[in-house]
């Protein structure tokens, strides 16, 4: 293989490895085109940063193996329920309304697609500080930032065996709690209501590499990578 050969089948192979690595949810999804009914599929979005992005908060090896394994499969399971149980919901909104009707296998995983796709988007490399009408709400309802983590990561450590934390308005109230499983606040089954603004995976898989059993460390260290713009922006 000469020189240019050799160039040209490296650069293809890199862009075929990003792609894949970007897009393999939705190349999956065109598995059950043909098969599913005429709806919703759900798919992964595309990590907002590398594996290594929000060390040493997050280590690399948890966030490679959250997103390709666990996340991946959410999406595979909840889209072969769909196909299965010939589930025909136009939205994720529509589907998680009618969480209380659905499978077992629908709703956990449908919630753990959806948590997760959240999830990595409300989180940046040196998240930074809450600004304006964000600090005015929190500021309002909980008092100050100090007291608003507080009782988040209250609720977070306080969630029994696995689930989410959450912060959501709730008809322009800005509410905190908690779910269990893959849960949220979107499902007609949640006690907790509302559109969700921020959460935090608590399940194990998402900190015990480098935490082991210290989930208060992990959400301790997990406030420096929290995306306080994304937050922002989910204010209704």
């Amino acid at each position: 293989m000469n020189t240019i050969n050799r160039r040209k089948f490296v650069k293809e192979s890199m862009k075929i490895t990003t792609a894949a690595a970007i897009g393999s949810s939705l190349l999956m999804n065109s598995e059950y085109a043909s098969a599913a009914p005429a709806g919703l599929l759900f798919a992964q979005v595309p990590l907002p940063y590398g594996y290594n992005a929000l060390e040493p908060h997050i280590d690399s090896m948890t966030m490679e193996i959250h997103y390709t394994k666990h996340h991946m499969t959410y999406i595979k399971n909840v889209n072969d329920a769909i196909t299965a149980e010939k589930i025909n919901f136009a939205t994720e909104k529509e589907f998680f309304a009618n969480a209380s009707k659905l499978s077992m296998k629908a709703r956990n995983n449908g919630g753990g697609s959806w948590n997760h796709n959240f999830f990595w988007q409300v989180m940046k490399p040196a998240g930074g500080t809450p600004s304006g009408k964000l600090t005015e709400a929190i500021n309002g309802t909980f008092g100050s930032l100090d007291k608003f983590k507080e009782q988040f990561s209250q609720a977070a450590i306080g969630r029994f065996g696995s689930g989410w934390a959450w912060l959501v308005s709730d008809g322009g109230k800005l509410k905190i709690g908690s779910t269990p499983n893959q849960d949220n606040p979107m499902m007609d089954v949640s006690e907790l209501k509302g559109t969700p603004l921020l959460c935090l995976d608590v399940w194990e898989h998402a900190y015990y590499l480098k935490y082991q059993n210290k989930r208060a460390d992990y959400i301790a260290a997990w406030w420096n990578v929290v995306s306080w713009d994304e937050v922002a922006k989910r204010m209704i």
